[in-house]
Formats: structure tokens, sequence, C-alpha cells
């Protein structure tokens, strides 16, 4: 890529040897470079002057002198010039010539001007050409580096497609738009299968600058992959007549997502479910099979509690702490409320390893604790004894005897499809 740079030997009889021709050959090695490494010319241009100074630098001058170099597509060769300020009584021979001196190069220089002297070397042999190569490759590595960081800073919080490349038992590695990347264990879905050439979406968390050049901080674990599947699927999130308020996953397992309308005459729930359920099936597809459960946003924390506690009929709820603060010595004190169930429906709100509570914690940002119906009385007396005042139940509306809890919309769907 960088081969322009071996030089053939040339007579010593030639006034001047030209390093970096500036003929249709260089300028198709630039452009070479700067398509296959997605570099913008300017950049590689620049890189160029730069390598030909420090070669400059290392075999006829000196690191003090002030040094600019010209390319133009006219000449043959690159034009090495020293700037000096034209000064009366020269001090420091890096920066400052005479006036005297000064015009014979230039006769019309006076006393303060700046003036260019051509220092282009007779002889700028190999080494100089290989130590030019070295820092032109750096350059290229570093504008690189800083090209692919632009391009990907910018879509932060995305969806980002990628294909598998390669799977090792802690990571695997995909390839994004020629870029490849690492998805660590932990950010895999717990039990999905990963092959070579499978296309998968992650979630593009963050993307930082490294010594090793951009890292990008991919998931298939985190809350936002579903949130951005779901306004991928459906477009009343895309356009905002539905909006996601609050997102509690449990990665390769179940999600709960809370959602609002902001139009009256549209369902959240059933524009997010689709018809038959296909579009929330879509996300589910996605994500491994993993599980997805629409619930209604509230403002009222009591129906959101008990909306996300779903499947189980929530008999009352006393919210203990309605507002997060600091207590008297620093520490966080997190809103708490208190819910109350039927002994036959604690199973259901508690969830398997206590996944349904947990993730409805999440959701509400309210910390539950599960109680029996039977402990109420009590709860209530023992509460209103440490705060010295009566404390309010919302008692909530039982499920009709012999029937659970209306289910998620998701769930409808679901026992639709399987009806079906």
């Amino acid at each position: 890529m960088v081969a322009f740079l071996d030089l053939p030997r040339r007579q010593k009889a030639c006034s001047r040897i030209s390093p970096f021709p500036m003929r249709a050959s260089f300028i198709a090695a630039i452009n070479q470079l700067c398509s296959e490494r997605s570099v913008k010319a300017d950049d590689v241009l620049e890189a160029v002057r730069q390598a030909i100074a420090t070669a400059y630098r290392k075999d006829f001058g000196n690191k003090e002198q002030e040094i600019r170099v010209v390319l133009r597509e006219d000449q043959d060769m690159p034009s090495v010039l020293l700037i000096k300020e034209v000064v009366e009584e020269v001090l420091n021979e890096n920066f400052e010539i005479s006036l005297k001196d000064a015009q014979r190069v230039k006769p019309d220089s006076e006393v303060g001007d700046e003036i260019e002297i051509d220092a282009t070397p007779v002889g700028y042999g190999r080494i100089a050409a290989q130590a030019a190569k070295q820092v032109i490759i750096q350059k290229l590595q570093e504008s690189e580096k800083q090209s692919l960081f632009a391009m990907f800073k910018d879509r932060e919080n995305e969806l980002l497609s990628v294909t598998v490349t390669k799977v090792e038992p802690n990571w695997v590695t995909l390839e994004v738009e020629g870029m490849a990347v690492s998805l660590p264990w932990k950010e895999q879905i717990p039990g999905e299968h990963y092959y070579t050439g499978k296309r998968i979406r992650v979630y593009l968390d963050k993307v930082e600058l490294t010594g090793k050049g951009p890292q990008l901080r991919i998931s298939r674990t985190h809350p936002s992959l579903v949130k951005k599947l779901l306004e991928l699927e459906i477009p009343e999130i895309r356009n905002g007549d539905v909006q996601i308020m609050a997102i509690a996953r449990d990665a390769g397992m179940r999600s709960k997502v809370a959602v609002k309308s902001t139009d009256p005459r549209i369902d959240p729930i059933g524009a997010c479910v689709g018809q038959k359920g296909v579009r929330i099936q879509s996300v589910m597809e996605e994500i491994n099979g993993e599980r997805v459960d629409m619930i209604e946003w509230s403002e009222d924390p009591i129906r959101l509690i008990s909306t996300a506690l779903q499947p189980a009929s929530i008999s009352a709820v006393i919210i203990v702490n309605g507002e997060q603060h600091l207590d008297e010595e620093g520490r966080i004190v997190k809103k708490r409320a208190a819910v109350f169930v039927e002994e036959a429906q604690r199973p259901m709100a508690i969830g398997k390893k206590g996944q349904n509570i947990r993730l409805a914690t999440q959701l509400t940002n309210f910390e539950l604790d599960m109680y029996n119906y039977e402990e109420l009385p009590a709860f209530k007396a023992k509460l209103a004894e440490l705060k010295g005042e009566e404390v309010e139940v919302v008692m909530l509306a039982p499920a009709v005897e012999g029937e659970e809890a209306a289910p998620a919309s998701v769930e409808v769907a679901q026992e639709e499809k399987k009806a079906e």
C-alpha cells in the first residue's frame, strides 16, 4: 500500500532527487489509501508532509528548525522550506536570518519579515524515504482510528446489525461494518447459540477511544436493546403515539415494558402486541425467544405496582415511603411499598426464583415487600404506631372467584396464537 516509498537509485549527476514523485502513480496510491482505510485525502497528505519534515530533521537539520513542506500536483517533488525571521542581528540561526542574507534570497526583504528558504536537499536517499514511510504508516493508523471513532461515536445508543465471524468459549467476535468487535460472555443472552455467519442485532452502549483504537461497548443483554427493537417493529412507538416509560429485563428469560399512549384513540398494549401477537413475536424472536410482557403505564404508583406484578392478583398496597430521600446519616432511603396478596396468589406474585417481583421492583422503582393478606391489619397498626398517624391502605378489586387476574396482553396474544 505504501510501496511507492521504495525509491530507485538515481545517478549522482542528477541535480535533485525526488523521493516522492508527484505523478499519477503517487496520486493513485493516495486515493487507494483513502479508499481502503476510509481516511480523508487531506489527512494522508498532511501525514506525508510531516514524514518528509521528520526525515529532513533527522538527516539534514535539527529538531528546532521550523520547516514547511510544500506538495503540489504540478511538481515532480516536494519542496522543503526553512522558515526564518529577518533580523538585524542573528541570535539563533535556527529561526533567524540577517537582512543581508535574506535580500540575497528575496531582494525586497525587510526586518521583521518571514522568509522561506528552499532547503530541499540533494541526494535525498533511501534512508530518509524509509524513515518517512514509517511515519506515514503511523499517521495513517492514527487517522484511521480517529475516523472510525468519529463514525461510531454519533451512533451510541443505537442498534447495529452485525455478523458472527468467530465463536470462542468466553466471547464472540463480530464484524461491524468491516470492523472486528468482541461480544463478551456477560453481554451475551444466556442460552443463545452463536455460529459463524449468523446475523444478529446488538445495542451500541458506548464508544471509547483507547491506545488500541476505538472500542465499541456492545450488548445483547442491555434493557435498551428491547426498547430499540420495539421502536424498530412498532410504528406507533417510532412516531411518538406510544411512549416507552420503563423497562425491566432479565436477559434471556423475561422483560417487562411499561408503555402509555399519547393519543386517546390508540390502545398502547394492542399497538405493541399487534394482531395475533405478530409484532411482539418479532421482537421476542430477535432476543432468542425471551418473553416480553407489555403493561400499561400509570402515574398512580398503586395502579402501576398492581399491574407490574401481573399475572398475580393484588389485594392491597400500602405506600410506606413515596419519595426517595437521604436519611440523617446521608444514606439513600428508597421508595418502598408493602404488597398484600392471598396465599394462592403469592407464588405468581413472587415468580420463579423471585423473578416477577424483582422485575416489578425495577419497573416501578419501588422496593416491594410481599405479605399475605391476613397480615394486613397487624402491619397497618404497626406502621401507624411508627408514623404516629393513620396509614392509608388502598384496597384493590379482587379477581372474580375461580378466575386469575387478567394476564399481560402479550400472554393473551400467545394464547390466541396457540388456539389458532
